[in-house]
């Protein structure tokens, strides 16, 4: 392909915000379901999540492209979801086959530039048992305040960092991922807080679900697209702890040895408590495989420095009233920049790595 080309492709697919980006999508898809979001958008608009479903309804092998899981991740998905309608891909099915596309699941976190629901709520943690007892993650509730700090203060900043650092050294950096990353139940409006209940954008994926009968197929094929985890601009085909080795063996005969794992200690991400992947195996069990289509962005290092996380948590917690201020639209943009980054390098990564998994993604259901 030429690089005019690129160029164009990247222009139709790629989007600088929500509104633009769910105006391409259904201008693709017309004759989508919408199911509107109870919270407004930054400027008072109305928000949805749009899905979308070629073939025949029936079909008993479905492939299910779920984009804006996590809020600003949503340019990155919406765009690889429109890559696949560019490329005609759902006019070529097998008469065995059909797609559904989930275009911002969490289209709050997408108008917003926030990778949380409207309640605070990680979404990739918040698909658990709510009758049961929820899962324990006690060095979270140790570091709390210093993830989150009240005093954004340099001098404040600097004595949270203090701790960390000190957790750190006495325990190690994978036990400081696993305390950060896995998920925690304890306290709201911190890092990864799963949640006390389903959030909207949860039941509205319970919804979909229900309405298109993916539980009624033999086979279902699930690619969740996400940024902000691994090297820069590489796509990893990450598989989740929720459905173990065996949900890995059948992601690696589709996809090949590039897929990865936390059980095998082979993913840039660690096993995670609620993840998607909980939702689809509760349903499917073996009849499902899903994979996180994960792209990466900058170092963690770098994250770190512009407070990704930490700013945007604090901005919410400490500052609801700034939210639309100058200093909250430079928080928000700041995490747009890092989960999104504004380079056609990147973008062009995006397109090449997302056309190959779609390809292998049918020709695996075929």
């Amino acid at each position: 392909m030429d690089l005019d080309s690129v160029k164009q492709i990247t222009r139709t697919v790629f989007s600088e915000s929500y509104a633009e980006a769910r105006q391409k999508f259904i201008a693709a898809v017309p004759g989508g379901r919408a199911y509107p979001c109870g919270t407004k958008g930054p400027s008072g608009e109305t928000l949805f999540t749009d899905a979308a479903y070629f073939g025949d309804p029936q079909a008993k092998q479905l492939l299910v492209l779920i984009s804006g899981t996590h809020g600003p991740e949503g340019y990155c998905g919406s765009a690889a979801q429109l890559l696949f309608l560019e490329a005609k891909f759902h006019e070529c099915l097998s008469l065995s086959t059909g797609v559904l596309f989930v275009h911002a699941l969490n289209c709050y976190g997408f108008a917003w530039d926030r990778r949380v629901t409207a309640e605070g709520c990680d979404l990739n943690r918040n698909f658990v048992d709510f009758s049961k007892q929820l899962p324990s993650n006690p060095g979270y509730d140790e570091l709390h305040e210093y993830f989150i700090p009240a005093d954004s203060s340099e001098e404040g900043l600097s004595c949270a960092e203090a701790v960390i650092a000190k957790f750190r050294a006495l325990h190690g950096e994978h036990k400081l991922r696993l305390v950060k990353s896995s998920g925690q139940y304890t306290k709201p409006g911190g890092l990864h807080y799963g949640g006390d209940r389903p959030t909207e954008a949860r039941r509205t994926l319970e919804r979909i679900a229900m309405d298109f009968e993916v539980a009624n197929r033999d086979q279902v094929l699930i690619v969740d697209y996400h940024t902000g985890l691994g090297p820069y601009g590489y796509g990893e085909l990450q598989c989740e702890h929720a459905s173990g080795l065996r949900g890995y063996e059948r992601a690696v005969a589709m996809f090949g040895p590039s897929v990865t794992s936390p059980d095998l200690g082979t993913s840039s991400g660690v096993a995670i408590f609620g993840s998607q992947a909980d939702f689809w195996q509760a349903r499917l069990e073996d009849r499902h495989t899903y994979v996180c289509l994960e792209f990466g962005t900058y170092d963690p290092e770098r994250a770190r420095q512009m407070g990704v996380w930490r700013d945007d948590l604090w901005l919410f917690m400490h500052r609801p009233e700034e939210v639309n201020s100058e200093l909250g639209r430079k928080i928000r943009n700041t995490s747009k920049e890092y989960f999104y980054p504004q380079r056609s390098d990147w973008k062009e990564m995006i397109l090449s790595r997302s056309h190959l998994v779609h390809r292998q993604a049918i020709a695996a259901l075929a």
